[in-house]
């Protein structure tokens, strides 16, 4: 298919064209999908916006190099066999990264139309490739010759995905380890279903498992074994280590060990991995139906939380974040779709300590005001307590979103691999390379809890020095 030459004058003309999006009112009680993604003629229309850029600045700002000045243009020019080819690769989760990643402070934020107009809406495009192409079966992706060379891969989320599916394409022998009995990690239990579809993700790892890598569940290493097994008993020539960041973080205040305060952590991966969504479930969160819930923190995992309860029944789902809206780190997006379905954010609060009855229920919180100070280093501005503002809020459930940690059992059985004070294991910026011969690292497990394509860029960066040392014998 060809399309009429326009001027760039003209393509700027284009308005962006909007993600169609379920009705509020009807997906605030549903996991339905909450954007609907683009049809062909929206896509080619979005597509004809770009502007072709000598020296693609959007390149660069994707953390894994995918080739937006060659897929976008051949969508525009409807040929969408190529398009997905270029797409399948160059990213191993794309469906997933055109549907979860902050394209806004990345791709779309280098594109030059940004400056004076809107940038092409690059994760919609690569979402619509990658649904258009999973639908008619997936691009084919070649594999290089087998090098004879293994690798193991611990942990099956973003960061150890690409990093498999990387080596896989380099013909080395990979094998996956999950300690949970799905794989996908945070991209599985950490996302709900109406941001990210549980079939979607199934897919994806599929297509990777398609490229001959092996997929082992239930596989907790560093306890039935360890890395030094790995690589000394089972004969792998390294190991990348893509374990995340599972270990929440506590607000450290009295009554947080009350019946019906949960940990983010805790509360997505039973409604996600466990569908305790279902009347059925074997691992149900607490009965939310006709219920006011608090959630405590202001990023995306939050906004998750807080829209979950809200799917799960709840009649009030707050949002209560001791800094300000415009100081949340969520995506703006997720606030906006939050506040679209009914969650109510409040801002400059923080909790002193949650309240129970006599069975140990969790009945109320008791909160403070808080007031902004002057801006720190970085340009944000700190908070404090007003004195004499503390109140007593009235929930029936309370979920904690401050964050995650690396979870310590690698730290205790890999005494040579060196570690922050934060728990985070010490890599070289540059290749992943960690203070153990042979192993590497990425994801969250070095930078603490992140985005999905920051990890698969890590990912992406440490299959391509194990690639190099195993070619070299080192």
């Amino acid at each position: 298919m060809t399309t009429v030459a326009l001027s760039s004058k003209e393509r700027m003309a284009i308005p962006r064209q909007a993600m169609p999006e379920l009705d509020p009112a009807i997906r605030r009680r549903t996991f339905g999908e909450v954007n609907l993604g683009y049809d062909a003629e929206t896509a080619i229309l979005e597509a004809t916006r770009c502007l072709s850029c000598r020296r693609p600045p959007c390149v660069e700002g994707c953390p894994v190099g995918v080739r937006i000045d060659r897929f976008v243009p051949l969508i525009a020019a409807g040929d969408f066999a190529a398009a997905a080819q270029i797409v399948a690769e160059d990213n191993a989760l794309a469906a997933i990264c055109g549907r979860v990643c902050p394209q806004e402070a990345q791709c779309e934020g280098a594109c030059v139309l940004e400056r004076k107009h809107r940038s092409v809406a690059i994760g919609n495009l690569e979402r619509f490739i990658a649904d258009w192409d999973r639908e008619r079966g997936g691009s084919p992706v070649t594999t290089g010759a087998p090098t004879g060379s293994r690798v193991a891969v611990v942990g099956s989320g973003p960061a150890g995905l690409t990093c498999a599916a990387d080596l896989a394409r380099m013909g080395h022998e990979v094998t996956l380890f999950e300690a949970l009995h799905q794989p996908g990690g945070v991209l599985a239990y950490g996302i709900p279903q109406y941001r990210l579809p549980r079939e979607v993700v199934a897919a994806e790892v599929g297509r990777i498992q398609d490229l001959g890598v092996t997929l082992e569940t239930n596989a907790v290493i560093g306890m039935a074994a360890t890395i030094d097994d790995l690589l000394h008993e089972d004969g792998f020539d390294a190991v990348f280590v893509g374990s995340g960041a599972g270990l929440p973080r506590f607000l450290g205040i009295p009554g947080e060990d009350l019946v019906g305060v949960s940990t983010a952590n805790e509360f997505l991966t039973r409604v996600n991995l466990m569908k305790a969504y279902r009347t059925d479930a074997t691992t149900p969160v607490y009965e939310l139906e006709g219920t006011r819930v608090a959630v405590f923190g202001g990023g995306n995992t939050a906004m998750d939380s807080v829209r979950t309860a809200l799917r799960l029944g709840a009649r009030d789902a707050i949002i209560m974040y001791r800094r300000t809206i415009e100081d949340m780190p969520a995506r703006r997006e997720e606030i906006a779709h939050a506040e679209a379905e009914g969650v109510q954010l409040v801002p400059l609060v923080a909790p002193l300590e949650f309240l129970g009855d006599s069975d140990g229920r969790l009945t109320a919180v008791r909160m403070v005001r808080m007031q902004q100070g002057d801006p720190d280093a970085s340009g944000r501005r700190g908070t404090s307590p007003v004195s004499g503002s503390e109140f007593i809020e009235e929930i029936d459930a309370a979920v904690v979103a401050i964050g995650n940690a690396p979870n310590p059992i690698l730290r205790r059985t890999t005494g040579d691999l060196d570690h922050t004070s934060r728990g985070t294991i010490v890599v070289d910026p540059v290749n992943g390379a960690t203070t153990k011969p042979g192993v590497f690292a990425g994801g969250d497990i070095v930078t603490g809890g992140a985005t999905v394509i920051l990890a698969m860029g890590a990912g992406r960066r440490a299959a391509s020095e194990i690639d190099a040392c195993l070619r070299q014998g080192s």
